[in-house]
């Protein structure tokens, strides 16, 4: 058999192999995508997470879900780091954006098998987002003001309607908005830290007990070992970070004490040590003493509780280190590390320091705090602990959804309408576009129509039948017309108030589609040693 010779300049490259790794990317990319897709919208199944020691997490939050999953694929890990992502950026949308992600790349696939070169697709896609988001800007969005109260509980109530605790989306509306608008510093209105805001959780209770406070609660009991005082009115609270107990050698030394004298004054010793901190801490005036966990030594011994009682001061022992910040920023007061510092100007004053009932335990409620910083407590309570967890997730995604409208102050409207209508605009746009670029703008409009159609799907209407009849309505103009779930029909869903931030849509299609791009990117894994 004769080899014909090779023209100069034409090699045969076998590509087979890269296409292979691409289409094992995009297989494992989707079946991350498919696992979550059933969690969509206000009618999506929760998923019950069984981790190997014992622990159960009963959720509907797409990131939560991705995060708690095992997955050792490299491409597939990237759609898990995206939903990580989107929670950072926009805290809502988590499953959106999984869901688009998987759609795109099931079209890339179909282009790539046409023969379309991956470039020319990662092009065409980043052109077709920018013009989404460009799309959902000048034809879809409502401006919002901050101080219209009913918007923003329209925005985080559609938040929560996909959650367990949806039945509760009023209160958690409202707690969330309020919690927002009593945090956010008016010179400063884009700046919004949600670590000014503190859920605690108790067990006991329903949900419909949760409330916020207007103060601090701290998860400890006061320590009332010595028949120390549990209630405090008009309190100078210290925040103190050194331990009132007798000081340790270092490891390695070792005390031999041979009779009983020496015992004795050792004992004494360590009393006048005590009484002399104690003595210092009530000169100061202060009269609640919070004391930071120590894992060195005892933070504070019997010993010392009993001083402090005869003292008449109220200890709550046992804080996080964590907390240390957000407690002195409340109460307005400065961390004490050395018993030298314990100075009036470093206290904070409340009116009332107490020790309450709550459910089965008992928490220490802070309360008409003077100069108080600009921070809340939510206070959430459930009968047990799967779901406070999930009332704790819901909640952050709420105040999430509203630190989105406090950054991007423009609203569009939910029910997957505004996929929908990229959809409309792209396909119109792609016909005035030329060559390759126009096929791969059209696949990009239509796998976008996934969330209409999984919305219907997971709702069990006919999902054909819903997102051709929304076709239709967009086609005459009704910008907002998308499934109303509930009443299993298309209806205009500003009229039913379902709403969302704009930041969550473009940052779920900005972000789907870089992922799409890197992965399409990808021609071959190199495993190192």
């Amino acid at each position: 058999m004769v080899v014909p010779k090779s023209k100069r300049g034409e090699t045969f490259r076998d590509t087979t192999k890269k296409k292979d790794v691409r289409t094992t990317n995009i297989e494992a990319a989707k079946a991350v995508a498919d696992a979550v897709r059933t969690s969509l919208g206000p009618r999506g199944m929760d998923k019950m997470i069984a981790a190997p020691d014992g622990n159960v997490i009963i959720t509907n939050d797409g990131a939560t879900i991705l995060q708690r999953m095992t997955v050792t694929q490299p491409a597939a890990k990237m759609l898990v780091e995206l939903s990580k992502s989107q929670d950072v950026v926009a805290g809502d949308g988590t499953t959106s954006v999984v869901v688009i992600c998987g759609a795109l790349l099931k079209k890339t696939q179909e282009l790539l098998d046409k023969g379309v070169h991956p470039t020319v697709v990662s092009d065409a896609f980043n052109k077709a987002a920018l013009k989404a988001c460009e799309i959902l800007e000048t034809t879809m969005a409502i401006p919002v003001n901050l101080d219209d109260r009913e918007q923003l509980m329209k925005a985080a109530s559609t938040s929560l309607s996909s959650k367990v605790v949806s039945q509760y989306s009023n209160l958690f509306s409202s707690m969330a908005v309020d919690a927002v608008l009593k945090v956010m510093d008016p010179e400063r209105p884009t700046m919004l830290d949600l670590n000014d805001i503190r859920i605690v959780t108790k067990p006991g209770g329903t949900v419909d007990d949760s409330e916020m406070v207007d103060g601090l609660v701290f998860d400890q009991k006061a320590a009332k070992t010595a028949g120390g005082p549990i209630r405090m009115p008009s309190a100078k609270i210290g925040l103190v970070q050194f331990c009132i107990s007798p000081p340790k050698s270092d490891l390695e030394n070792t005390v031999v004490v041979s009779d009983y004298t020496q015992m004795d004054r050792v004992y004494k010793e360590e009393r006048n040590y005590i009484l002399n901190i104690v003595k210092k801490i009530k000169a100061s005036g202060c009269n609640v003493l919070l004391i930071q966990k120590s894992i060195l030594r005892d933070a504070v011994t019997d010993l010392a509780l009993h001083y402090l009682a005869k003292a008449k001061i109220m200890v709550v022992r046992d804080i996080e280190r964590s907390e240390i910040e957000f407690i002195s920023k409340t109460l307005n007061c400065l961390p004490i590390a050395h018993v030298d510092h314990m100075k009036p100007e470093k206290l904070g004053s409340a009116d009332m320091v107490e020790e309450v009932e709550c459910g089965k335990g008992r928490i220490v409620k802070v309360t008409g705090i003077q100069n108080k910083g600009r921070t809340t407590t939510c206070l959430l309570r459930g009968s047990n602990k799967l779901v406070m967890e999930e009332a704790d997730r819901s909640l952050h995604d709420a105040l999430c959804v509203i630190r989105c409208l406090v950054n991007k102050r423009f609203l569009i409207t939910g029910g997957a309408s505004p996929e929908t209508e990229i959809f409309y605009q792209l396909s119109l746009w792609s016909k005035t576009l030329l060559g390759m670029e126009s096929y791969c703008v059209k696949a990009y409009a239509e796998a976008l129509e996934v969330i209409p159609y999984t919305l219907a799907e997971n709702a069990g209407l006919n999902p054909i039948q819903m997102v051709t009849e929304l076709r239709n309505m967009h086609a005459k103009g009704e910008k907002y017309a998308g499934i109303n779930v509930k009443k299993g029909c298309i209806s205009n869903m500003a009229d039913d108030n379902v709403l969302q931030p704009l930041l969550v849509t473009t940052s779920a299609l900005t972000l789907a589609t870089e992922t799409v791009r890197m992965i399409l990117k990808i021609d071959d894994i190199v495993p190192v040693r």
